[in-house]
């Protein structure tokens, strides 16, 4: 089979949406630091493959608890195998076993964090639970939380010509193609439930396609400022050979204030016919090997 990488960089917009460990009675988002002291909050790429596998609508693969006390581990079921579940066919998988070396497949699609492209101000949000203690007249407990509202931005990539094959073990071509299809379906209109919201994780904007290569080719490139997309950084790496003829852009009509020109110079569409054009690139490949 030969050897292609589907990459796309996504941009979307949530506010809240992973939290790390509390301070105290503060609830702590998960941030990262520049060199510059700037904040940016971020959504763990376990978060987004937990709701990825939790919506695709695939039977979730098996696991057990190995050890005891302390020290148990929690591991995929042995006999479970990628021809049943596409979780350990997307994900990968690394089962232990005593008297053996074990088993081990590595990811085939593999995520990014989604890291904000705005700052963190440091907001909280106060909170009590005045509503219930007024039902039976006591006093309301207090706490905060942190809150940021931001662009974020994130990276799939995946080995289309590994997908289905792990050692011995071959799925047929049709079903690598609806595996990846229906990721990409649910990629297309991903959310995110947290406390009591449920956020929007679809793309306002998406950038990528199907290459030879399998580098996350818009990862460091897809930024945005003053609600414009950076239209130059992207086409700084679109003269690669073989980029160009194969990306695709997807918007969302008026989102951002340089639509326009994010549609005269990377000839983006709606986000909706990126998908369709990437799910028939998709099925065109497995189609012809």
């Amino acid at each position: 089979m030969k050897s292609k990488g589907l990459a796309m960089t996504i941009i979307f917009q949530a506010e809240s949406a992973n939290y790390g460990e509390s301070l105290g009675n503060i609830s702590a988002l998960k941030k990262i630091s520049r060199n510059n002291g700037d904040q940016y909050t971020y959504i763990s790429r376990q978060a987004i493959r937990y709701n990825m596998m939790e919506q695709v609508g695939e039977n979730p693969a098996p696991v057990k608890a190995e050890g005891s006390g302390d020290k148990k581990v929690i591991q995929f079921l042995s006999e479970a195998t990628i021809t049943d579940y596409p979780e350990l066919d997307f994900f990968g998988y690394l089962k232990t076993e005593k008297g053996t070396q074990g088993q081990k497949r590595s990811a085939k699609v593999r995520l990014s964090n989604a890291i904000s492209l705005e700052t963190f101000k440091a907001d909280l949000d106060f909170l009590t639970n005045k509503g219930q203690a007024d039902k039976v007249g006591e006093n309301m407990n207090i706490a905060q939380a942190e809150i940021h509202r931001s662009y974020y931005r994130y990276t799939v990539t995946i080995d289309l010509d590994q997908i289905g094959i792990d050692g011995q073990v071959e799925i047929d071509n049709k079903e690598k193609s609806r595996r990846v299809q229906k990721l990409m379906d649910t990629i297309a209109l991903l959310y995110r439930d947290i406390r009591g919201r449920r956020e929007d994780l679809k793309p306002l904007f998406v950038v990528g396609g199907v290459y030879d290569v399998k580098n996350p080719v818009f990862q460091n490139v897809v930024d945005i400022k003053d609600n414009k997309i950076l239209v130059d950084n992207i086409l700084g790496v679109i003269d690669y050979p073989g980029i160009e003829e194969n990306t695709k852009c997807g918007v969302i009509d008026g989102q951002f204030e340089n639509t326009s020109e994010i549609k005269t110079e990377l000839h983006a569409e709606s986000v909706p016919a990126f998908f369709k054009d990437l799910k028939e690139k998709i099925d065109a490949y497995y189609e012809s090997n």
